[in-house]
Parts: structure tokens; C-alpha cells; sequence
């Protein structure tokens, strides 16, 4: 879990309708979860919490730019926050992607989203996965990254759950994994 930090918590409630009652709330409650309009500032994409957290430790083991990132422990979501107007590239990224781009919502204008307070606890609704340290610096190729990521490891979900049907586990047969196992040299 991680906590914003005070230039988090500047450009976060920057982009609050009232950036001031914003930071009270936190003054006041630091767990409080606030809800922000998209669009101005950032944009977000929003996906089933299952193929966001494997997009999540995709990003991350291969290096890739990205933006704070959150997860709504309720609704089952992760939320991967782009830089204002990115939808075009996105789109246009997400299509280029040999296979299908997974079920998601993008969160421009007219739209909001509710991140965390500034010190979320365990067991809170709203988490950070990715928490803002500063105003992300634009990157080009964030939207990039996040569309090719998205598609991918919605493959690699959709391979692991074929494997998983075709093979079945060794607990179906009455054998624990040792039982099943041949022995090396045996005989």
C-alpha cells in the first residue's frame, strides 16, 4: 500500500472542482476518500481487477511508463491514471493489438473518479497500487503502454484459464502433487 506524498496531494487536489475543501478533507480525515473530475488533469482508464493487476506487474517488472494507479477493493476495479486528451492515442494503440482489448471504461470529461485519502489503511475501499509523488510528467507513451499491456495480459489471462480447463489440477484425481509426481530414478 502506498501513501501520496505532499506534491501528490498538491496536483491531486489541484484537480478537485474545490482544491481547498479538498485538502481540508484530508486535514481533517487522511483515510477520506475524495472524488476527483477527470479530464482537466488526468484521464483514467478503469478494468475488471483481475487483468488490472496483472497490466499492474506487467507495467512494473518490464519497466514500463505509468501513472499513479488505484484499486477500488468493492467494485473490483484498477484504475490507471493518463495525462488529459490520451484517449485518441490509446484508442488508436488499443486497435493496433492483435488480439481483444479487454472490457474498460476511459474516464475523460464529464467524468470523475474516487482515489484514496492521502493515508490509506489496510482494509480501506480505495488503495493505492501506484500512489502520485508529483504531477506525472507528460509521457507520449504511457497511453502506449497501458493499451499493449492491457491486451496482452488479457491473453495471458484468457492462456492460463484455457490451460486450467484442459488441464485439470492433480487434486481432481484424489492425488496430492507429490503422490502424482514420478520419481527421478527409480527403479
Amino acid at each position: 500500500m502506498q501513501r501520496i506524498t505532499r506534491r501528490g496531494i498538491e496536483w491531486l487536489s489541484a484537480a478537485a472542482d474545490d482544491p481547498e475543501g479538498c485538502r481540508a478533507t484530508w486535514i481533517d480525515d487522511p483515510r477520506a476518500p475524495y472524488m476527483l473530475p477527470t479530464g482537466r488533469y488526468f484521464d483514467v482508464v478503469t478494468v475488471d481487477q483481475r487483468v488490472g493487476m496483472e497490466t499492474f506487474d506487467q507495467l512494473l517488472r518490464r519497466g514500463l511508463p505509468f501513472g499513479p494507479t488505484v484499486l477500488d477493493h468493492k467494485a473490483q476495479r484498477v484504475g490507471f491514471f493518463l495525462g488529459s486528451r490520451s484517449q485518441e492515442t490509446f484508442l488508436h494503440y488499443l486497435g493496433r493489438e492483435e488480439g481483444p482489448a479487454p472490457a474498460y471504461r476511459y474516464l475523460s470529461r464529464g467524468s470523475a473518479v474516487v482515489v484514496p485519502g492521502p493515508i490509506p489503511l489496510r482494509g480501506d475501499r480505495y488503495e493505492w497500487l501506484r500512489a502520485p509523488a508529483r504531477r506525472p510528467m507528460a509521457n507520449p507513451l504511457r497511453p502506449v503502454a497501458l493499451a499493449t499491456m492491457l491486451v496482452a495480459s488479457a491473453e495471458l489471462l484468457a492462456r492460463v484459464d484455457r490451460y486450467g480447463e484442459r488441464y485439470r489440477a492433480a487434486d481432481t484425481f484424489g492425488l496430492s502433487a507429490i503422490e502424482g509426481a514420478p520419481i527421478d530414478g527409480a527403479g
